[in-house]
């Protein structure tokens, strides 16, 4: 059979066969940070809130990584879309060399400095010795998560995304029975509290990554070879960096205007930062569902843009926002009504509580907002228009989220509610901005690959 004869890969899928399991690979991989949090609340508020704040700062490094699971994401799919599988699997190794190096950069930075960034954060004396003991044994081995982004990032974009999801829930199984262990020190083993919780942490992902290769060589699109990890090809970075960095330059400009605005909530006080974790946690969840429509539209828009379908792609997107829209509103709305139980599961104080379910209320608003910028940011990223993105959020999260954040957080008797409606104003200001953007049809000149019957690479293997 010919290349030609063959169903394209894209018509083989479906979004909620793509979708749900990289919604509940969302979950699980966020349950890795809450459980922690959840555990060692039943030791105290003030442990909670340490490894809150490191768990940004992990947080903060995975979402740096991305910027070449991103671009090597959208560039394998555009390259399966076009029918070049060979090329796809070569690309797929140099990326995951350049993570690792990456990874290990970010894991020595994090050993040396993650204390001293502590302070620079306004954290608590308390809790500075908490949150640095944790954040050196997690960052010393940040560069297993720099693995795991790359090769989850190439496997789902083959639209195997099932295989990804049952990784992470083996991890996160083997995550809370080393806390249950560890924290607590049940059936003999020592109770270590927060150390015990990032020993668990580093164990299971080390197990993941092991499991995540095996896959990888069974779903890549065609063999990756030894020499594949160590052949440098400059058009093939070229090409990952395009989307890549400038990805890259919006995480990184999201999560500092987030770090700066934490501080501001530390300014507060202790019990605004405890509020804001706890808070901050259940949030995650609800931008999961935007986060797994955004990663399954991104994978079947790459595959139709890399096969010249950019009307496919257009309609693609339209749908996925409404979905993502209505299922959004719905989950949140519903949220709300349980709000204070839901914030009461993480502790008893009246005071955060009270804050906390004020926030999940404003939610309802604040979310929907969210959604129209992950769904379309990843679309257009998917489509190779990458850097119209990082633009504007630089223009929206400095122009709009922290001054805005400091004004009514620190100034005004809002206090934390203050700092979470300045997110909503700019999440809402940046979701329309991308929804023009991409109703304005700029994208479709923006493609990696062109469509081809047989590559030259693919008639050489």
């Amino acid at each position: 059979m010919t290349l030609s004869d063959q169903t394209p890969s894209w018509k083989k899928l479906s979004l909620f066969a793509v979708t749900w399991p990289i919604f509940v690979d969302s979950v699980l991989r966020m349950m890795l940070g809450t459980v922690d949090v959840f555990m060692l609340s039943r030791i105290s508020d003030t442990a909670t809130g340490a490894v809150g704040l490191a768990n940004e700062i992990i947080f903060f490094c995975i979402m740096m990584f991305g910027f070449v699971g991103i671009g090597t994401s959208v560039v394998v799919s555009q390259y399966i879309g076009a029918r070049r599988e060979q090329e796809a699997s070569r690309i797929s190794a140099l990326a995951i060399t350049i993570n690792l190096i990456f990874g290990i950069i970010v894991s020595v930075l994090l050993v040396n400095f993650g204390e001293s960034l502590m302070r620079l954060l306004n954290l608590n004396p308390e809790q500075i010795g908490i949150a640095s003991r944790y954040l050196k044994i997690i960052g010393g081995f940040i560069w297993i998560e720099a693995l795991s982004y790359a090769i989850s990032s190439i496997v789902r974009a083959g639209g195997h995304t099932k295989s990804v999801m049952y990784v992470t829930l083996g991890v996160n199984l083997i995550h809370m029975t080393g806390n249950y262990l560890l924290i607590f020190g049940k059936f003999g083993f020592p109770e270590w509290g927060v150390t015990g919780a990032a020993i668990s942490t580093v164990v299971s992902r080390l197990i993941g990554i092991v499991v995540l290769f095996f896959i990888l060589y069974r779903r890549s699109p065609a063999p990756i070879r030894r020499k594949d990890y160590i052949t440098w090809n400059g058009s093939y970075v070229k090409k990952i960096l395009s989307v890549g960095l400038p990805a890259a330059g919006e995480h990184l400009s999201w999560q500092s205007q987030y770090l700066m605005v934490v501080g501001f909530v530390n300014i507060i006080g202790v019990t605004a930062l405890n509020t804001h974790v706890y808070v901050m946690n259940v949030s995650n969840y609800f931008m999961a569902l935007a986060m797994a429509i955004g990663a399954g539209t991104e994978i079947m828009v790459g595959q139709m843009v890399g096969a010249g379908d950019m009307k496919a792609a257009y309609q693609r997107l339209m749908k996925s926002v409404k979905i993502s829209f209505f299922v959004t509103f719905i989950v949140v709305g519903t949220a709300s009504l349980f709000r204070r139980d839901i914030i009461g599961m993480f502790t008893h104080d009246a005071d955060i509580i009270a804050v906390g379910a004020g926030i999940l209320l404003l939610s309802v608003l604040l979310e929907p907002g969210r959604t129209f910028n992950i769904v379309i940011i990843n679309s257009l990223r998917a489509a190779g228009d990458a850097r119209f993105p990082v633009m504007m959020g630089v223009c929206s999260m400095w122009g709009i989220s922290v001054p805005l954040a400091y004004i009514l957080g620190v100034h005004t008797s809002l206090g934390l509610l203050g700092i979470w409606i300045a997110f909503a104003v700019d999440e809402w200001t940046r979701g329309v901005i991308m929804l023009l953007r991409w109703r304005s049809r700029a994208w479709e000149k923006k493609a990696l690959v062109t469509p081809a019957t047989i590559s030259s690479e693919q008639q050489a293997s």
